[in-house]
This record gives structure tokens, sequence and C-alpha cells, in this order.
């Protein structure tokens, strides 16, 4: 396969179907790294991410056969949006398995952009179980699987947005940050920066809780991860595909692990700063920039925003770990004097003005001396934290910092 040529014709097969999304340049983020930074707004597609590119380039693709046979896909987010819109623009039948713990704000927008199109079946618990009964229907029934990422008419679709660059801006791009789950987005995007603008620095990026594809080049062959931390859930899969594993081991020039707290930060940065709302995916390549402020200074540097299908219930998440990312948010384990008074003694000798306590948990009051508190502080200045820890040794409190152990932490806070 000629995947440049397939790309070409993807762009030709989406037509006016897929919105030519804007590049423009972002103020902000150009002030502070010295650069030209250019976010390409993916999350301005009418599903509110780039899947819709690959998507209708593959199902239009199909035979008319096929295409009366019906298509089968499994996907908890963009992509589901992606295939049942292509579904009811082609008027093809399609069944999307989606677990059971997909937020309903998700099914539903499925269901709206595929209308009577297309059938929503929930199964099991997770991702893999959806999976595994979206394959077992498509061998069973021969209708065609829609793979999220490892397939060729796919990556060719995602490449588009690499057309569209190079089409929006004519002066020399020294960088492309993208996003990296699978890897459908970073292939196509990188064969087309390969064959029109070679000099161009692709830069993966990828969560640093789940780096399917830097582990798979590091280790030369394509590797499964046996755990991963899902939150940038728009990017964080156990392995990548094998044909967007053997294009990005070449075409990439380098990949950032970005930690989920910092994308976290940027998430509320954007949209403070711009009005912007997007999802984890959709911030990974502006998080990872001050990873790399020193390479692009002065350089001109564009960024893909993916998506923008955030979900509102996960706000509080997104702001606990963007403060303890940032080093404003600590939980401790407090041995407390059991008497009146010791929460006011607490407060007035060990914490500051502009120090806060957001979290107390007094499991139960017994009848010894001591018991054990959960406080969880948030503070202004992260270097406030050395100050409360080396006043609660002067007044005699024994306490376990929380945010040392990860496990104790998940078990006692959540």
């Amino acid at each position: 396969m000629n995947l440049f040529n397939e790309v070409l014709n993807a762009k030709k097969q989406l037509g006016n179907v897929v919105a030519a999304t804007p590049l423009t340049q972002n103020l902000n983020l150009s002030d502070e790294f010295k650069s030209t930074i250019l976010l390409k707004r993916e999350d301005l597609q009418i599903v509110r991410s780039y899947k819709i590119r690959g998507a209708y380039n593959k199902i239009s693709s199909l035979t008319d056969a096929e295409k009366q046979i019906g298509v089968v896909c499994a996907s908890a987010g963009n992509h589901a949006q992606g295939v049942a819109y292509s579904c009811n623009l082609l008027q093809i039948k399609g069944k999307i398995y989606m677990p059971k713990t997909t937020p309903k704000q998700k099914v539903k927008q499925v269901q709206l952009f595929g209308k009577s199109f297309v059938e929503i079946v929930l199964t099991g618990d997770t991702f893999d179980d959806a999976y595994a009964s979206a394959t077992a229907d498509a061998i069973k029934n021969h209708k065609i699987f829609i793979h999220p990422f490892d397939d060729e008419k796919v990556i060719a679709g995602q490449g588009t947005v690499g057309l569209e660059i190079l089409e929006s801006y004519k002066e020399p791009i020294d960088y492309v940050f993208v996003p990296i789950g699978g890897g459908g987005l970073a292939s196509g995007l990188s064969e087309v920066f390969k064959h029109l603008s070679p000099n161009t620095k692709i830069i993966g990026v990828e969560p640093k809780g789940a780096p399917s594809m830097k582990t798979s080049i590091e280790e030369n062959k394509n590797t499964v991860l046996k755990t991963i931390d899902k939150f940038v859930d728009g990017a964080a899969v156990k392995q990548v595909g094998d044909k967007t594993f053997e294009i990005c081991r070449y075409n990439l020039e380098d990949i950032i692990l970005v930690p989920e707290g910092k994308v976290c930060t940027t998430i509320l940065r954007l949209y403070n700063e711009e009005a912007m709302v997007v999802e984890p995916a959709g911030a990974l390549t502006i998080a990872a920039l001050d990873f790399y402020k020193d390479k692009i200074k002065g350089k001109k540097v564009v960024c893909v925003v993916s998506g923008s299908n955030n979900d509102i219930e996960r706000t509080a998440e997104i702001k606990e770990r963007s403060l303890l990312y940032e080093g404003l948010m600590h939980y401790f384990m407090i041995q407390f004097p059991q008497r009146p008074g010791a929460l006011k003694e607490f407060v007035n000798n060990i914490l500051g003005p502009d120090d806060d306590i957001t979290y107390f948990q007094f499991v139960k009051k017994t009848s010894r001396e001591m018991g054990s508190v959960v406080v969880g502080l948030e503070l202004k200045n992260k270097k406030d934290i050395l100050n409360i820890k080396l006043n609660m040794t002067k007044n005699g409190f024994e306490f376990q910092y929380l945010n040392d152990n990860p496990d104790l932490y998940t078990q006692l806070i959540g």
C-alpha cells in the first residue's frame, strides 16, 4: 500500500463531509514559549474529534455488498461517534458495542449522530469486553469491523489532518506535536509530512500512564502493557496497532510522555484563558510543550488539538489531579489528640494564612487518647508544605504523608 496516495484519495473521499478545521496561532502560548504556536482545532469537528475522518473514509470505501450487511465497532467515545455519524450519512446499518460503564452523555451523543442507523449495545465493564463482543459479532455475521486505528483506510483518513495543516500554513513548520493512542493519527499525519515537509520533526505525545507506543519502539516490537492509567481515555491503550507501530517507529522524531496531572492543569488553563473545552487527549500536545521549551524557542510549532468530548462530571477529578501535580494539594494521616480544641490548635499552630483544609475525615472516636485523621490541605504556594511538615513535628503531631504512598492514598481518598 502506498499510504501517501491513500491519504490523497481520502482527501477527495471526505469532500464536504469533514470540516477543514482552523489552524490558528495562540498568542498566550506563543508568548510563553517565545515561538509561533499554532493549534490545529480538530475539537471543532461536528463530532468534536478527528475520528470522523478515518471512520468515514473506511466505511465509504466498502463495497455495496459489504454496506448492505452493515458494520460493527467497539468504542467508549470518539470512534463510536465517528462511526455513528458516518453510518447516518451513508445510510448504512451499524452496531456499536460500548462498555456498560460508558457515561450516559456519551451513549446519548452516539445515538444522536447515528439516529436510526445505529444500534448501541452496552456490554461488559471494560473496552476489552466490548471489543471482544464486537469482533465476535463481526465474525459470526460476516460484518465489517471498523477498527479505531489499525486499518489502512482509517489511517489514511486521519492523515488528511496533515494535508490540511500544510495547505493552511505556507511557511516552513519546524515541529508538529501529535497525540498517540493507538497511533492512527500519528501514522497518517507523519506519512504526509515525510513526503511534503520532510524537515518537519513529528513529535508523538502519550500519557505517562499509558506509554504503549514509546515502550514498543524501545522494545523493538509491538508490546502489550500489563496495566495502564485510563484517565486520558482518548489516548490510553494497552497496545498500539501493528500497522501504526511499523509506521511510527520510522516516522517519529521523538515521543514525549506527559503526566496525567500536567494534562489536567492544561485542561483547566485552556478553559480559563482561551474558553476552550478539551478532553484529556485533546490537551496532550499543548501539555507537552513545557518538556520541549528549549528546543522549540524561536520555532514554528503545530499542536493537534484532537478532541473536546469532555465529561463535565470529571471536573472535580481534573482539578484534584492538577493540584496534586502542581504540588498544591497534600494529604496526611495525622494522629490527633482526642480532646476539645485539638483542631483549633492544629489550624492556629500548623497552617499558614493561605492554607486551606479541604478534606477532614475523623474515622471513629475511641477511648484512646489519640485517633487517626485523614486531612487534605490546599496551598497557594507549593513551598509552604515544608513549613507545615516542620510545624507538625515541632508541635508533636505524628503524621504519614499520603502523597508519597499511592496505594494508601487510593484506599483512603479514592
